[in-house]
């Protein structure tokens, strides 16, 4: 399983960034695929991830510091999962990295817990000035 970040760099806020993760080694079918970010000083935090629930919301969970602002979607066929990020403010500054693990496993948690995934990429920076 590897998982390949790209799209982050420097962003005015209220500005757009679409990040990208190319899976490789498995099928984005089988997985949940997430986002989880790390600011400095602050410990990582799970943001989004699809394929993680059973419910009839397109099976995709949202932090609620980003509902409304960020938009999670696949391409099967392209092996990519993208986060599509609008409205951008100065605190969502991080080291985004896409994440991964075995449908049941997510599912099994209830509220996934991105950060807890079995498998993770190297990440990419976002930074947003003010």
């Amino acid at each position: 399983v590897q998982l390949v970040e790209s799209g982050g760099g420097l962003v005015q806020a209220g500005g757009s960034l679409r990040l990208s993760c190319a899976a490789s080694g498995f099928s984005v079918d089988d997985y949940a695929i997430g986002w989880c970010r790390q600011a400095p000083g602050k410990e990582r935090e799970g943001v989004s991830c699809i394929n993680c629930s059973d419910g009839s919301d397109g099976r995709t969970y949202y932090a609620d510091s980003v509902k409304g602002r960020f938009t999670i979607s696949r391409d099967n066929a392209r092996r990519t999962v993208y986060l599509q990020m609008d409205s951008l403010k100065p605190e969502y500054t991080a080291i985004y990295y896409c994440a991964a693990d075995w449908i049941t496993t997510v599912r099994a948690m209830g509220v996934p817990r991105i950060t807890a995934f079995g498998f993770r990429g190297q990440g990419t920076q976002v930074t947003v000035s003010s």
